[in-house]
């Protein structure tokens, strides 16, 4: 049985390897605490057991820590949020009624605001609503 522990164990890093979201270390882990138990009963019932029990404690031990070092990784922008806080061009005015159109790292969105913004004039994204910008006029220009 301890073969098939340590086979179990292989999988579960090689996934993990492949994946790297420290999902399946723990069971890999836990499969190891069950490979090292088949030296001190053969009983398959006690290893799948320590399995269990070494699986949950190196989760609940570890999970925080590694939560924190992930967390601390930098957060790559899509293009969605890559706008957010950039600057814009109005190529079709904005009124709070309708929507105009604003040009942002070269691509062309549509955009609402609270205030009248004529063309040509430089904008700040605030935010994405739906597939919409919402902008207001630089301050100053």
């Amino acid at each position: 049985m301890e073969l098939t522990w340590l086979v179990i164990f292989i999988i579960f890093i090689i996934v993990e390897i492949l994946t790297s979201n420290f999902v399946t270390i723990w069971f890999g882990i836990g499969a190891m605490g069950a490979f090292f138990s088949t030296y001190f009963t053969s009983d398959v019932m006690l290893q799948f057991i320590v399995f269990t029990i070494v699986t949950i404690l190196s989760l609940l031990l570890t999970r925080p820590f590694v939560k924190k070092i992930t967390r601390g990784r930098d957060h790559v922008k899509t293009n969605l949020d890559s706008v957010i806080g950039r600057s814009g061009i109005v190529d079709a005015k904005i009124t709070p009624h309708s929507l105009g159109r604003v040009t942002v790292l070269g691509k062309d969105w549509s955009a609402k605001s609270e205030e009248t913004i004529e063309p040509g004039s430089q904008v700040e994204i605030l935010a994405i609503e739906g597939v919409k910008l919402i902008v207001r006029k630089k301050e100053g220009k």
